[in-house]
């Protein structure tokens, strides 16, 4: 790439660590990119970035006068200012606030809404998680899992899945649950509560409600307490996907 700049200009890179000067403006510094890019209208291209990341307000501010959460903007905008097809963002949320993270979070998808293809790395697997299509895990260097999340969780058929059930009559339920062919262990929590283990939670969703109403049991709340991308994460990382 280093000798290709015709590949280069149709990469954004936006990398982790800051890389902006305090001194320029939000505007001079997206306009500094699209010079380096090569771009025509520069005062053009450097408008319509800065209107995508919702900085026009603020473009003539210097940067070191900016929040965290508004250089990674400014940041993201001179990484698109030249147009190109492939965004390359490594940690883009990092130092955000709430609001400003849900606003990247929707810029991020509006820019591959438009055909381009958005490669982020991220350690915050929560956040990877809301706004991937696709995931790799990488552990150790090496990839543990692609594909979306639900599918990364389906081919973990080895994991037990844990799920929380609230209901009225717990030891009734507990006894019934036991003799259901995907439940590995059953453990009561309390007045209302039991945690079921099972390796088959389809079966355990069409089981749960059956066993509940031939035992006479109401059930109040049922949901999984480990369906999250970081428990994935924290499997694959253990060995337990080998």
């Amino acid at each position: 790439m280093r000798r290709n700049p015709a590949l280069y200009r149709r990469i954004g890179y936006m990398p982790e660590h800051e890389s902006v000067y305090d001194f320029l403006t939000g505007r001079r510094f997206v306009e500094l990119g699209a010079r380096l890019q090569g771009v025509e209208d520069v005062a053009g291209a450097a408008r319509r970035a800065i209107e995508t990341v919702d900085l026009v307000d603020h473009q003539d501010r210097k940067l070191g006068d900016y929040s965290r959460g508004m250089r990674q903007r400014m940041r993201l905008a001179a990484t698109l200012v030249h147009d190109p097809p492939l965004l390359v963002l490594d940690e883009p949320l990092s130092g955000t606030d709430p609001a400003q993270r849900l606003h990247l979070r929707d810029v991020i998808r509006t820019l591959a809404a438009e055909g381009r293809t958005v490669l982020v790395s991220s350690h915050i697997l929560e956040e990877v998680d809301e706004l991937a299509d696709r995931i790799h895990l990488m552990v150790s260097g090496k990839l543990a899992a692609s594909g979306d999340y639900r599918a990364i969780r389906q081919k973990l058929d080895d994991r037990p899945f844990l799920v929380r059930v609230d209901c009225a009559d717990p030891r009734a339920l507990a006894a019934g649950l036991v003799r259901v062919e995907a439940v590995e262990s059953v453990e009561v929590t309390g007045a209302t509560g039991l945690r079921v283990r099972s390796r088959d939670v389809s079966s355990l969703q069409r089981s749960l409600p059956v066993v509940a109403r031939d035992r006479g049991v109401r059930l109040t709340r049922v949901e999984p307490l480990d369906d999250s991308l970081e428990s994935v994460f924290e499997y694959l990382a253990s060995g337990g996907g080998r």
